[in-house]
């Protein structure tokens, strides 16, 4: 059967340049084939204008985050987002549900199944009957329990070269590590030793990219998960996908050209998912994901916000934080950011290491200790060890034992306010959603710092506390849900409309959000202290021509002559009609 590929010609470019020409001429064959197969189910995704607005709002959670007895997990994650969630998230980002031997799930045995303690594809699809979803791709290793290991190791010559075998005595002091663990590690093929890459753990074994066929199995996963209506794929850990010794292995060009050959692949089949990378990077390299605002990611994680913003509530200080968010601007009309506070990981250190000083990393890691939290290492190329990432809920992370409940209360709001003002769209993991305190006893039975904030919320005690107006949880997830809902009502939060920050006072993190059509504005105040802040508008080099402004937080009208924030209050201010 012949078929018509629009993007044929930048298909086959890619994968010469990652290939050579005569195995390019098989892979293409193989991707004919998968156009074939997968055409047939892509009327979910033929949908005009499937780009994101300010509407948009992804909710981060395992499949078992909430828990019932007797009950697989997600069916209760279905009957909480729908009775809880309906008209206030609209995408959920499930981590991966597939089968798994270690890492909470991102040490993937089977990528088309779905763990059978769970559920299966249909609780997922009912996710997908009132929401969209956002499904990962483990994209740079695959279990040790998979079949494809197993059969590599068997001498099966189907998975030849599926993975990468090194010399125990190579020099790998070159690569770019993502945590303190030997990079190869030790197996048995054929009663020989043998030494396998693995970046992230022994039981997570790194896939050869370049044998292409190894591309094309990816490619046939991705378009699997377009074809369960996923709106967004997440591509885990994809910066370190390609391996050259005697480089960083990471963010290599061969790299950013697979990315762009899947978009291509995606364009030409399904043109309304979404791809989102996961790199955790300094921040010139995360931008280098957007390609030329076109051909590659249309999202990107802004990993520097965690610790940037805790760095401005830790010192009262917005100074750093507004300087970075005035160097955040859209590539393309086709792309914007994905901001986060929390995610099942930790803090990263490395997207900050060129905008906050060692020493105000430390004091950050410090206080994330005193507040009873850790702090994650990996090993430099001197063999010493450093900071890779905090491991606390932001609950936790931001609040302060000596501050009333109700000020903790306000302060960790005042914080996610922040993701929800600025350009891009809101990331909320779904512990922030009623913050939740540290699970050390989670760490002391795991014996992993991350299990501190994954919890498992057992879901009638979870519901309880969302009907009892004295409860933490009620609280914070009433104020998440009010300020969502203000965001989702204004088109001047639209991701690709513009953003201005305004250089106030270093008490305030401030800036100012205008429509894509230039005519909706909105000026978002946040007191980032534990005091009154006073601010005359009028006395700024801003172009604000009337004085009376409406609050659409607290819906009252405010003279910009004379505005007083209280401790962390939140001003969302919107011209007077």
């Amino acid at each position: 059967m012949a078929i018509s590929i629009k993007n044929k010609e930048i298909i086959e470019e890619k994968l010469t340049f990652l290939y050579g020409e005569k195995r390019s001429k098989k892979a293409m064959i193989e991707i004919e084939k998968l156009f074939i197969k997968y055409s047939k189910n892509n009327s979910f995704h033929n949908r005009e204008n499937f780009f994101l607005d300010e509407k948009d709002v992804v909710l981060i959670t395992y499949a078992d985050s909430i828990k019932e007895v007797n009950k697989k997990p997600l069916k209760t994650l279905y009957k909480f987002v729908e009775k809880y969630l309906t008209n206030h998230i609209n995408i959920v980002h499930i981590l991966p549900f597939y089968p798994y031997s270690s890492d909470d799930g991102f040490s993937v045995i089977d990528y088309k199944k779905v763990n059978s303690n769970l559920g299966d594809w249909k609780d997922i699809l009912d996710i997908n009957k009132k929401n969209d979803s956002m499904l990962d791709l483990i994209a740079n290793h695959i279990s040790s329990k998979s079949v494809w290991f197993k059969e590599y190791l068997k001498g099966n010559p189907k998975y030849d070269n599926y993975f990468i075998s090194v010399d125990k005595d190579a020099d790998i002091s070159s690569v770019t590590r993502a945590r303190a663990h030997p990079l190869l590690t030790e197996f048995k093929s054929k009663n020989e030793k043998i030494y396998i890459w693995t970046t992230f753990s022994a039981d997570q074994i790194d896939l050869n990219y370049a044998n292409e066929k190894v591309l094309m199995e990816m490619i046939d996963v991705i378009l699997f998960y377009a074809s369960k209506k996923a709106r967004i794929i997440r591509l885990d850990a994809i910066g370190h996908i390609w391996k050259k010794l005697g480089t960083s292995c990471i963010n290599l060009k061969e790299t950013h050209y697979i990315i762009q050959l899947i978009r291509a692949i995606l364009d030409e089949i399904y043109p309304n998912v979404l791809l989102i990378t996961e790199t955790n990077v300094p921040h010139k390299e995360n931008m280098s994901y957007f390609g030329d605002g076109c051909n590659e990611a249309q999202l990107i994680y802004q990993f520097a916000l965690p610790l940037l913003v805790l760095h401005t509530f830790y010192t009262g200080d917005a100074s750093r934080l507004l300087e970075w968010a005035s160097k955040t601007k859209n590539v393309s009309n086709k792309t914007t950011f994905f901001n986060v506070l929390a995610t099942h990981d930790g803090l990263g250190v490395v997207p900050v290491t060129n905008i906050l000083t060692g020493k105000e990393i430390i004091d950050i890691a410090n206080d994330i200790k005193e507040k009873g939290g850790y702090v994650s290492y990996k090993t430099v190329k001197n063999g010493a060890e450093e900071p890779y990432e905090m491991n606390s809920t932001y609950y936790s992370a931001i609040t302060d034992s000596k501050n009333s409940d109700q000020l903790n209360i306000k302060k960790f709001i005042a914080s996610q306010a922040i993701i929800l003002s600025l350009i891009g769209i809101p990331g909320i993991y779904i512990h922030s959603l009623f913050g939740t305190k540290n699970y050390l006893k989670g760490v002391e039975n795991t014996g992993q710092k991350r299990t501190i904030n994954r919890k498992k919320l057992p879901y009638d005690e979870l519901k309880e506390n969302l009907a009892n107006a004295n409860s933490r949880e009620y609280k914070i997830f009433n104020k998440f849900m009010k300020l969502i809902n203000k965001r989702k009502s204004e088109i001047a939060f639209h991701p690709n409309g513009k953003q201005e920050v305004l250089f106030l006072k270093r008490e305030l993190f401030s800036l100012l959000r205008i429509s894509p059509d230039g005519k909706e504005r909105i000026i978002a105040l946040h007191n980032i202290t534990d005091n009154i802040q006073e601010l005359d508008l009028t006395k700024n080099q801003y172009d604000l021509n009337k004085k009376q402004y409406y609050d659409i937080i607290s819906e009252k009208t405010i003279n910009i002559e004379k505005i007083l924030l209280k401790p962390f209050q939140i001003m969302w201010l919107k011209v007077f009609k």
